[in-house]
Order: C-alpha cells, then structure tokens, then sequence
C-alpha cells in the first residue's frame, strides 16, 4: 500500500483518486531510498510506473519543505517534447491536492510566454535540454536553488546529442542537490559516464529490467521480401487484425511520410509523427490520436518513448527497430498496466540478423507467424550460425565491374498480389 510510504493526505488522496492500489516494483524499490534523499540511477520496463517513483518523493520533499521565495527547486529533463509533456501531466494529476506548482517547457512554442511562466516562480520545471538552455542563457531561468534534479531517458537523451546541453546545465545548478538518472539500461558506458560526471560518487543503482517480464504482450515476426510485400502484409494486418488503436513504427521521418501517403491512398485514416513536425502539428495529432477517433498512427521512434496512451492494442514494426532498447520501447507503447497486447514486426532477409541479435540482447523469443494468403519466397536463411543469425555472403576476390554486372539478377516486374501495388495515378475509370 502507498500509506506504508508515509506520504502526505495530499497525495495519499491524489492516488485514490488516480485508482492507484498497489506500489509497483520500481516504486516499491525506489520511493523509500529517494525520501532519503540518496542519488540514485534508475532502470525499469517500459510501463513499470517509472515516472511516479521520482515524481512521488519530489512532490513530498517539496511539501515538507518551508515554502519561501525560492528559484526553481525541482528540474525534470526530458530528450523529447512528447515525454515531457507526459511528465508535465502526471506532475499535475499528482499534485492536484497540492499547491505545488509545476510548468513544462520544450522548442517548438514561442520563449516570450514561456519567461512569463518562468517569472511566476514554480517550483517545478519540466523541460527539454535545448529550450532550457536557451532561458538559461537568456537569464530567464535560474537553477542556484535546485534541490532536486532529474535526468529521464538519458540513454536516449545522450543517443540525441545532448551531453554537453545536459552538463551545460548541471553547472548552473547547485552542488548540493539530489540527483535521480533514469535508462532503459545501466549497462551503457556513456550512460555511465555521465553518472560519474553529475552525480555523487555513492550514488546507488536500480535496476529492475531482468526481473520484470512482459507477459501480457505476445511478439510476433512475419517474414517479407521487400517493402512493397510489407505494404502487402500491413493492409492484410489492418484489415484483419481486431484493434483499438495501433502505431506503426518506421525507422526515418521521410520512411513514415511515405507509408502514411500509400495507406492514405489506399483509404485508411491515418496520421504521421515524427521529430520534423512542428510542434503544433504534433500536437494536433497527440490529440486526434488519443481521443478523437484516430485508430492509426505511423510513427518514427520519437513516438516509442514517453507515449501513455490508453487503447493501444497492437504495434507493427514495419521497419525492425535498429536497437534492442528501441524495439522495447516501441513494444512498451502496448500492454499497459498489464492489459493485453500484440506486437508485430516485418522481418527481411537483411533484417534478419538484426532481428536475432536483438532476440538475444533482451532475452526473447519471437514467435514466427505467417499469412498464407501473402507467404513470400523469403521463408529464412538457408545457412545458420550457432547464434542464429545468417551467413554472410562472401565477395570473390579481383572480380571486375563486369563480373559484378553479370552476376545481378534481372528486376523483376512489380505485380500487385491481392494487396499493396504500385501507386498509379487515378483515372477516371478508377
């Protein structure tokens, strides 16, 4: 129960009203040892409670501190405007019976307004590293009085760029504070390094991704040629397939673009998001999405992280995920607080070994499925390492441009097999 915490009533009530019964592991691990205001690094399964397990004991500090006329006591930094806007929501709904006040702060909105929040002095800031340095460097914000700072998504903040914007900020900030970093793993060296660099030497590591499972979350791969067989297997899927709501994940913004134009063509009501929309158009997708009807989303990963949707019920992998930590997240947009959920990712030929690898670094299997109305001549490798993964091919050695020219087989015409073909231009017969 939280009461074995001994929160304050405020948030005690603001739980109930959350219908909140039970701590989760991380919270469970991690709320006593952050009221004792101890550095701590933190990693949890996506959709563990992570963000109330830092967000609890910053709220009850802040309640149990004096209130004075203080700078900023409480920082969040978050790689993403979307994880951050999450963030900024949970912070409210947790301090509803308070009167803690929080602001949320990313690019994309004008900085005039933002100052003008700034000035009013809230206790909590939740921001993205870019903007916030931007008020730092214009003096509209002031970190001398933090006490408490926290670092979420570092591996993925770090994997951005942002390790000198981070350290940047970190110097603005009092010595004297708590520190909490949040990863999806602890093992990654720059991760660590930056741990090393901001936070106390003692600093005690959390790490609760080997021992929480998934079990609500079945993972599939489907076997493809080529891209226009994925487009093949997607239209099937989404015509098939029994959902709420679906995110279909692609590796590059200009990949999304052009998957959301061929299911637009072919009638599917669909939006795109990805890190080069504007943040207007970003939100005005968020809130199609979450509550105004819109059943698919195509996505690049700056949707896998941060996203706290309700009604989530299968994700497809169109392009398999390139890390084993993004392939979990992008998972992790399914399956919520234990509800059901499907996840399905397109395995090519030259996917396939990156497919294994990350079968193995997460310690899955994958179990294969196949659409007999769309089997494709890619069936699987025909030579296997130990590991799994496929031979490569080797080059000879000293073959000419000719030979090379020789030995590549002819293009096969585009046939359209009862799904996704070749966009052709509409006519009037069509």
């Amino acid at each position: 129960m939280f009461t074995h915490f001994e929160l304050s009533e405020s948030l005690l009530k603001a739980i109930t009203q959350l219908n909140w019964e039970q701590p989760t592991d991380i919270q469970q691990a991690v709320i006593p040892k952050a009221l004792e205001q101890k550095d701590l690094l933190l990693s949890a399964s996506t959709g563990s409670g992570k963000s109330a397990a830092f967000l609890l004991p910053l709220l009850e500090r802040l309640i149990r501190r004096k209130k004075d006329n203080t700078d900023t006591l409480a920082l969040i930094l978050s790689p993403t405007r979307e994880l951050a806007s999450q963030l900024f929501k949970d912070c409210q709904a947790l301090a509803a019976f308070t009167d803690i006040n929080s602001i949320v702060i990313t690019g994309g909105e004008s900085l005039k307004p933002q100052a003008a929040k700034i000035r009013k002095n809230p206790e909590i800031v939740i921001a993205t590293p870019g903007r916030l340095l931007e008020h730092l460097t214009a003096k509209q914000v002031f970190l001398q009085d933090l006490e408490y700072l926290v670092i979420d998504e570092a591996d993925r903040m770090l994997d951005m760029g942002f390790h000198e914007d981070v350290l940047n900020i970190v110097k603005a900030c009092q010595s004297q504070r708590q520190t909490l970093l949040c990863s999806a793993t602890l093992s990654d060296p720059a991760v660590l390094r930056l741990a090393r660099e901001i936070m106390t030497p003692d600093a005690e590591h959390i790490d609760l991704t080997e021992t929480q499972e998934q079990p609500s979350i079945r993972q599939q791969i489907i076997l493809a040629d080529d891209r226009k067989h994925k487009e093949r297997l997607l239209d099937w899927l989404l015509q098939n397939e029994t959902y709420d709501k679906t995110i279909i994940f692609c590796n590059t913004r200009d990949q999304a673009d052009a998957l959301g134009n061929v299911l637009r063509y072919h009638d599917y009501r669909v939006e795109v998001l990805h890190g080069e929309k504007q943040h207007q158009q970003r939100k005005k997708v968020m809130q199609a999405f979450t509550n105004q009807g819109l059943k698919i989303l195509v996505a690049s990963d700056v949707a896998a992280r941060g996203l706290d949707i309700d009604g989530i019920n299968l994700v497809i992998n169109f392009d398999f995920a390139r890390k084993g930590d993004d392939h979990l997240h992008r998972v992790g947009r399914t399956g919520r607080a234990g509800t059901e959920g499907l996840a399905i990712s397109f395995v090519t030929a030259n996917e396939w070994n990156l497919m294994v690898g990350i079968e193995r670094y997460l310690g899955i299997h994958f179990e294969q499925r196949q659409i007999k109305a769309l089997k494709g001549s890619f069936t699987g490798p025909k030579k296997l390492k130990a590991s799994g993964k496929a031979y490569g091919s080797k080059k000879k050695k000293n073959s000419s441009k000719a030979d090379v020219k020789k030995s590549r087989p002819a293009k096969k015409p585009t046939t359209d097999s009862g799904g996704f073909g070749v966009i052709r231009k509409k006519t009037k017969k069509d």
